[in-house]
């Protein structure tokens, strides 16, 4: 900017700046809402266990899953009934 542009273009200037920053921290808001957040994960969870395309379940990942979570809880009956002795 010149000086020859004065103090309206200055003026517009900062109003554009304003503008574009407002709509910045109003971005970051919807991104920082607990709830955008929330429905942002649930999403991604979905997107593991559910084809987009088809909405047909993913079953290898729901097989991985349960066969996990099977042993982590057969784990736990074994040191209980190992550390009961």
């Amino acid at each position: 900017m010149t000086t020859a542009d004065g103090p309206s273009a200055l003026e517009h200037e900062i109003e554009e700046a304003r503008e574009q920053l407002a709509t910045t921290i109003d971005q970051l808001l919807y991104r920082a809402n607990p709830k955008t957040i929330a429905n942002r994960q649930l999403a991604a969870v979905k997107a593991k266990f559910v084809d987009e395309e088809t909405g047909e379940p993913r079953t290898d990942n729901i097989l991985k899953v349960a066969g996990t979570v099977a042993g982590v809880i057969t784990v736990i009956v074994v040191l209980r009934k190992l550390s009961r002795r």
